[in-house]
C-alpha cells in the first residue's frame, strides 16, 4: 500500500493530475510542461537522443524507435541517472546525423557554452531532423553553482535559428496568473524543507496546495499575460548539415 502510495506521488512530479495539486510543489511548472510536451510529442519519431536525460521523465510520450539518454560524466550523475551514455560536456559520442530526432528539457540554462552544445546538436542530428527543447524563463537559481543563463523567447529563438534551425513551435508555458504563483511556492518550499519527505508533503499539503488551488482558479478568470511566463517550449526542423553558430561552430 505504501509503496503504491510512493509511486503515485513520483508520478505525479513529472505527470501532474489532480492529487499533485495537493502533493506537488512545482505543480504549476510540471503540468506546463508535460502538457505542452505531450501536445508536440508526436513529432520525436525514429532514433531518438534525450540530452541531459536524467531519469528519462517523458520518454514514453515519444513515438521513438530507439531512445538513448546522455548525461554529463560525474559520479553522481553515474549514480543517480538513467543514462545509457556519458560524455565529457564538450562533444557528443556519436557520429555525424546519428539521430532522427532530439529531445533537451530543462537543461540548456546549464550549458556553459550554449553555440558548442548547439552545434554539437545540429551535428548528430540529420537533416530535417526535429529538435524538442524546454528551458526556463522565470524561475530561481537551481542546481547551484551551474546555473548560467536565462533566456527570453526572442533570446532563444535567435540563437537556435543562428545555428541550423528553422522553428516550427515557439510557446510560453503557464503564462498567466500561476507564473506568480508557482514563483511563490518555490519560495515556500525552499524555506520550508527538511530532510524528512513526510513533513515536507504535510507543508505541501498545508502551505503550497492552498495556492495551487487558488492559482488554478484565478487563471481562469483572469486574462494571460505573455511577457511573464515559466518556460519556453520550442520544437524545430534542423534546415541544412552543416552546424554554424556566431563562433563558425
Amino acid at each position: 500500500m505504501f509503496e503504491s502510495i510512493t509511486r503515485h506521488i513520483r508520478k505525479g512530479q513529472i505527470e501532474p493530475g489532480i492529487s499533485a495539486l495537493f502533493l506537488n510543489p512545482f505543480y504549476f511548472a510540471r503540468k506546463g510542461l508535460f502538457t505542452n510536451i505531450a501536445s508536440l510529442s508526436k513529432y520525436i519519431t525514429g532514433k531518438t537522443l534525450d540530452v541531459g536525460c536524467g531519469q528519462k521523465p517523458y520518454e514514453k510520450l515519444f513515438l521513438s524507435s530507439q531512445y538513448i539518454g546522455l548525461e554529463l560524466d560525474t559520479e553522481e550523475n553515474r549514480r543517480s541517472k538513467k543514462a545509457d551514455l556519458f560524455y565529457d560536456g564538450q562533444v557528443f559520442p556519436f557520429p555525424d546525423s546519428e539521430f532522427d530526432s532530439i529531445v533537451s528539457n530543462e537543461v540548456f540554462e546549464h550549458i556553459f557554452h550554449p553555440d558548442k552544445f548547439l552545434c554539437e546538436i545540429n551535428r548528430v542530428l540529420r537533416p530535417g531532423g526535429i529538435l524538442l527543447i524546454t528551458v526556463p524563463f522565470a524561475w530561481d537559481e537551481h542546481e547551484q553553482p551551474n546555473d548560467y543563463a536565462r533566456y527570453s523567447s526572442f533570446g532563444l529563438r535567435s540563437i537556435i535559428e543562428d545555428h541550423g534551425f528553422h522553428i516550427l513551435e515557439s510557446r510560453k508555458s503557464m503564462n498567466d496568473i500561476r507564473a506568480i504563483f508557482q514563483l511563490l511556492n518555490c519560495y515556500i518550499y525552499k524555506k520550508t524543507a527538511t530532510k524528512n519527505n513526510s513533513l515536507n508533503l504535510l507543508s505541501t499539503f498545508f502551505l503550497i496546495a492552498p495556492i495551487n488551488v487558488l492559482g488554478e482558479f484565478l487563471a481562469i478568470v483572469l486574462p494571460k499575460n505573455d511577457d511573464l511566463y515559466l518556460d519556453n517550449v520550442i520544437l524545430a526542423r534542423k534546415t541544412g548539415n552543416t552546424a554554424g553558430g556566431r563562433n563558425g561552430g
